[in-house]
């Protein structure tokens, strides 16, 4: 059950059933207080305040954000989503007819549109390997993943916690084995960071990009793009600035390396959200954010198991290793009307939760954060009873 509860720190609608933190997060009143502060700070002297401060409150930034995530502020570039930030990567890999990119048939789809739009521009080949579900053990999917894998492979892209599907994936072991094998790593960590404990540096993964706008709460259009020092050296901006010829920026205190310089000026933008992420990341810390997701976790443990009993149908999820943490999937019978049951279940029961689909399975994609509770779940349980 969830303890912990924060429903008056957020200002999601109360007379909403909110199961739906997962598509773009919400924030807490005090970060976004702290948001609306750095807007007013531009306000009051913006000539001074992107001029001659911003430079050194984006190294500030990345400083906190490096130590929350594990790796050292060098190693990250703030972007504003996850999308951004593997078209980021993508477009900078040299890649070319005979190369493959190798992902899972789990992606999600405006990244695998990123990789669909470069192939048919350049001429490598976008593969997705099959997973078979439910996945028995981190071994088990390693071993099946790897059957993708040819003297043609190039990189490898692999979201941390799918999207459909809200599986964890171990990525960990694919990195270890893509490195001996010569393979770029790019790991799409959208849902990740707030989910999970991450130390990029001992993930191995060549490039991750991930949302602080999601789990860790921070405002919309708060994220990163983290490059190993090996590889950084490959990434070129997807807009070019002040920043790419260093010069004027690092006078300004520029970060030092072309890597960071690039990212970090790429004209005149409202850099708030950029700048809240700290304050986001002092809100978890606050409030005990280790506890806060096992009440989750145990919440969204029970429901699934309630919504398995509703239907009959077996759990998507094996008992192997911990396979989802805050956002999980149960399946629903194939013969419902996913639209229809989406809005009735908003409609007349206020609640919003998004209904996914994987190889023609349906399901219902339930996220748990710290603002829900039990009410929340058990009107989850009455809608579905009534309307399945």
């Amino acid at each position: 059950m969830n303890n912990n509860n924060l429903r008056d720190e957020f200002q999601v609608d109360k007379s909403i059933h909110f199961l739906n933190h997962g598509s773009y997060g919400a924030t807490p009143k005090d970060v976004f207080d702290d948001y609306v502060g750095w807007q007013r700070r531009l306000e009051l002297q913006p000539v001074k305040f992107l001029g001659r401060e911003i430079a050194h409150l984006f190294k500030d930034v990345r400083t906190k954000l490096g130590s929350y995530l594990g790796t050292s502020g060098n190693n990250i570039v703030l972007v504003p989503n996850a999308t951004f930030g593997v078209n980021a990567v993508a477009r900078s890999l040299n890649l070319s007819a005979g190369d493959e990119v190798l992902g899972s048939d789990l992606e999600y789809g405006a990244c695998n549109n990123i990789w669909n739009f470069l192939a048919k521009k350049q001429g490598f080949v976008y593969k997705h390997q099959a997973v078979n579900l439910p996945i028995g053990s981190k071994e088990t999917f390693v071993s099946e993943f790897w059957q993708g894998v040819t003297d043609k492979t190039k990189v490898i892209f692999l979201s941390h916690i799918t999207s459909a599907t809200a599986l964890i994936l171990p990525i960990a072991e694919i990195c270890a084995k893509a490195k001996e094998a010569g393979i770029i790593t790019v790991i799409d960590g959208a849902h990740a960071p707030g989910q999970l404990e991450l130390d990029l540096d001992s993930l191995g993964a060549d490039f991750y990009t991930a949302n602080c706008h999601k789990w860790m709460c921070a405002p919309k259009g708060a994220a990163f793009l983290y490059a190993s020092e090996r590889v950084q050296e490959l990434i070129e901006p997807l807009v070019v600035g002040w920043g790419l010829t260093n010069d004027k920026w690092d006078n300004l205190g520029g970060a030092g390396s072309d890597f960071l310089d690039a990212f970090d000026w790429i004209g005149t933008t409202d850099p708030a959200s950029y700048l809240t992420i700290p304050a986001a990341i002092e809100f978890q810390e606050k409030h005990n954010w280790e506890s806060v997701r096992t009440s989750c976790n145990d919440l969204l443990t029970e429901t699934l198991k309630r919504i398995d009993a509703l239907t009959g149908l077996d759990s998507f999820y094996s008992t192997d290793y911990e396979q989802y943490r805050q956002l999980a999937v149960a399946r629903l019978p194939q013969d419902i009307n996913p639209p229809k049951l989406k809005g009735e279940l908003y409609d007349s029961y206020k609640i919003e939760v998004p209904l996914t689909e994987h190889k023609g399975e349906q399901f219902i994609r339930v996220s748990i954060q710290g603002y829900n509770t039990q009410e929340d779940t058990d009107a989850l349980l009455n809608a579905l009873g009534k309307l399945l």
